[in-house]
């Protein structure tokens, strides 16, 4: 029998905060077209601690090593579901990447407030929406006027105490890591996806993109996840 340590890794692609597994509906064909398995997680987006379990479900259903992608709010996610043996490398997609005792809250507050964060709409009970005007203007941006406004459509709400959760240990500390950086950000700070590059020694790359790379730029975010691969199968 094969060891399966010794396969191929297979990537596993954690989505952002109000969206879903479908984000990443263009990378997924380029790499399944260069023969690697993808696996794309569907997280409820309810609190980080629930996320962490969904993606590990996910994780420990995978015979073999893992590259583990985080879009936004899934930097978060995978930082903590990364400590996973199975993990061999992080790759993180203008991402939030805390720090043991850190929350995405504690980050945020550190770089200039982003424009879609004084567009974020509260039902009353906590559970909060980015606005059409967020998802035309500053998280879609770069997207045809149309599919932000799809995007809105299918948002799910986030609970605002997610962003009070912190992280109990770092996974990106431990493991190789990529970033890729959207240089036209609007949802979340340039300066902050910097600086988390720069903390994790990450293997940085900068797009001149807004927030939803992943779409607007889908080639480019995979060629960033296969190199992970290849550098993870050496």
């Amino acid at each position: 029998m094969t060891d399966s340590s010794a396969a191929a890794p297979t990537v596993v692609l954690v989505h952002g905060a109000w969206g879903d597994g479908s984000s990443w509906q263009r990378v997924i064909p380029i790499l399944l077209d260069t023969g690697i398995a993808v696996v794309a997680v569907q997280n409820p987006t309810s609190s980080l601690a629930d996320d962490v379990a969904a993606t590990n479900v996910t994780l420990n259903a995978i015979p073999g090593p893992v590259v583990l992608v985080g879009h936004s709010w899934g930097g978060a996610v995978i930082t903590q579901a990364g400590n996973n043996p199975k993990v061999k490398a992080l790759v993180y997609v203008a991402a939030f990447a805390p720090a043991a005792g850190e929350s995405v809250g504690a980050l945020v507050a550190r770089f200039p407030s982003p424009p879609a964060l004084s567009k974020i709409t509260d039902d009353g009970a906590g559970n909060l929406k980015l606005s059409l005007d967020a998802w035309i203007n500053d998280v879609g941006h770069g997207l045809p006027e149309s599919e932000a406004r799809l995007l809105h459509v299918l948002q799910p709400p986030l609970p605002a105490t997610t962003f009070d959760e912190t992280i109990t240990q770092a996974a990106w500390q431990g493991r190789p890591s990529w970033y890729i950086v959207s240089a036209d950000d609007r949802a979340v700070s340039v300066e902050l996806e910097r600086a988390a590059a720069l903390r994790m020694a990450a293997n940085t790359v900068e797009l001149v993109a807004g927030h939803m790379s992943l779409l607007s730029h889908p080639a480019a975010v995979a060629a960033v996840i296969i190199e992970a691969v290849k550098q993870s199968d050496e």
